[in-house]
């Protein structure tokens, strides 16, 4: 790179580095242990893991026995791995979990790599630290979810495009890598990114129209190229409908015909929305980029996230099924320009943001441990009420446990905040400290209470228990491709698509209502439920009369 990275007057020492690396593995490992797999994402995530271990076919996706072409397995292999391996140990749905772990930890490897490349040594940790700090990857990086893959993959890609002026090879080969497991996480939008990305750099910046740049995009279309080939091939060598099932059905022709109806307001979701998502990454690196506004031409350093920022919000911005876990790309190019303001962080600015999440994660520690000693002593106070009736039987139990990973958490959080020294780091620091104090006491004291309402197990338990011991089949209707795979888990109930009605059986999902959903001479209710908490879904199991 051109730009001369600053010197950082307060390089991280060893002991620092290691406290820091703790700090990460701690936010890191909360939570992906312990509790059922949750709805809605998760639900249909392990649905597909738990088909690969029950049926041992890694090659077609299928939930509850039907095959489910909405994204290539590379992520449901990775959980099936880690479930097949840990499950002495581990329930499978936990053991599946840590494979998001082991993606999140491969980002957090190659962005602080790429801040290291790009800004100095010491910028790594500062990478790595804000992207973890970022509100919109708090829950998301611990869950099953594909899109922790695809994210994965495009630090790869960054870390590579980082390299491409120096290094052929090397550079090549990660932003390949990168593009082959974005796509066998997600499909084609990271070989969208990547031709994109590799096209704007050279078009707008002098700086990256040089020979080695272009050799580096050769290596790497020819490193990826048995990541797009090799899955798509066997698929459609194992089944041609399955194939143009994936390519065109949830690929190629759903694009199409989003783009046929023009965009609408959902267009602008991320712009309203990324504010938040990627704080407090974002007021960072909008300042980097102010203050750097005058020398950008100069600045590759700086060309690369902004470009990877621009790319990623118009590509994203303008494709189906718009949701905010869908922009955990876009916060790998915004905590690289996060990073880099470190430096031109003015003291008053750092203070403030400081004293800002300082103040915000001891007011919210303090709620939830009033809410949780509440919720414990049913000292009926209006929070304590609304609790109770927002998980309708939920019966609180003090656990030693939890109970003493708390407290060790939130004396350990006070001794950080008051003996963090003063650097231009202070405030990322406090505030993952922060986070993950915030995030322990949710998967220590809170997690039953969230459990209880996000889990399938205690309303498929009851289903099973009223169905009769002999039936032909269950058929369904609006049933969602979670709730079959948790009936499926839970149950070993095999809900089927049955549009003619030959099953004796049927599982009916939709709002309460009192009247009967079909015809009373010829299918009897038998059983009526739903997740504790839950008044959007409800349930009712009718069996053929006659």
């Amino acid at each position: 790179m051109y730009f001369i990275k600053p010197t950082d007057p307060h390089p991280i020492t060893p002991a620092k580095a290691t406290l820091l690396g703790l700090l990460c593995l701690i936010w890191l490992s909360t939570g992906l242990v312990g509790h059922d797999p949750w709805k809605p994402d998760e639900a249909t995530s392990f649905g597909l893991i738990y088909s690969i271990l029950q049926s041992g076919d890694w090659l077609v996706p299928t939930l509850a026995g039907e095959p489910f072409m909405d994204k290539p397995p590379l992520y449901y292999w990775t959980a099936a791995l880690f479930a097949k391996l840990l499950t002495p140990l581990l329930p499978p749905h936990d053991g599946a979990r840590l494979a998001s772990g082991f993606y999140t930890a491969l980002t957090m490897l190659f962005i602080g790599l790429t801040g290291r490349k790009l800004y100095g040594e010491n910028r790594g940790w500062a990478a790595a630290i804000i992207l973890i700090g970022c509100l919109g990857m708090l829950v998301r990086a611990h869950q099953m979810i594909t899109d922790l893959t695809l994210l994965a993959g495009c630090a790869m890609m960054l870390y590579g495009f980082a390299q491409s002026q120096e290094r052929v090879m090397r550079a090549g080969i990660w932003i390949g890598t990168g593009m082959g497991i974005g796509f066998m996480s997600k499909g084609f939008i990271a070989p969208v990114l990547f031709v994109f990305i590799a096209l704007s750099l050279p078009a707008l910046f002098q700086n990256w129209r040089q020979r080695n740049y272009w050799h580096s995009l050769g290596v790497a279309v020819l490193c990826a190229l048995p990541w797009l080939g090799v899955w798509p091939l066997l698929l459609y060598q194992h089944s041609p409908r399955l194939f143009t099932d994936w390519v065109w059905t949830h690929n190629v022709g759903n694009w199409l015909d989003y783009a046929k109806n023009l965009p609408g307001k959902e267009s602008f979701y991320y712009l309203k929305n990324l504010p938040w998502l990627a704080w407090p990454a974002f007021p960072l690196a909008v300042w980097a980029v102010w203050q750097s506004r005058k020398r950008m031409a100069q600045r590759d350093d700086l060309q690369l996230p902004l470009v990877c920022f621009a790319v990623m919000l118009v590509t994203l911005s303008f494709v189906p099924n718009i949701k905010e876990v869908f922009a955990l790309p876009m916060l790998l190019p915004l905590v690289l320009l996060a990073a880099s303001s470190l430096s031109m962080l003015k003291r008053g600015a750092a203070n403030a943001l400081d004293w800002f999440g300082l103040m915000t994660f001891a007011l919210l520690a303090i709620m939830m441990w009033w809410g949780w000693a509440g919720l414990l002593l049913d000292n009926h106070a209006k929070i304590t009420i609304w609790l109770k009736d927002y998980q309708p039987g939920f019966e609180p139990e003090f656990q030693t446990m939890p109970f003493a990973a708390a407290i060790i958490a939130t004396v350990l959080w006070l001794v950080l905040v008051w003996r963090v020294g003063r650097s231009m780091r202070r405030a990322v620091v406090n505030w993952l400290a922060g986070i993950t104090l915030i995030w322990i006491l949710a998967m220590t004291l809170w997690l039953p209470w969230l459990d209880s309402g996000k889990s399938y197990r205690n309303m498929v338990s009851s289903l099973k228990h009223a169905m009769p011991q002999q039936y032909r089949c269950v058929g369904y209707d609006y049933l969602g491709e979670g709730q079959r795979a948790m009936l499926d888990y839970f149950g070993n109930i095999f809900a089927r698509h049955d549009p003619k009605h030959r099953c004796d059986l049927r599982l009916i999902q939709g709002e309460r209502l009192s009247k009967p959903l079909l015809d009373a001479t010829r299918w009897e209710k038998i059983w009526e439920g739903s997740r504790r908490g839950d008044k959007s879904e409800h349930y009712r199991l009718y069996r053929k009369v006659g």
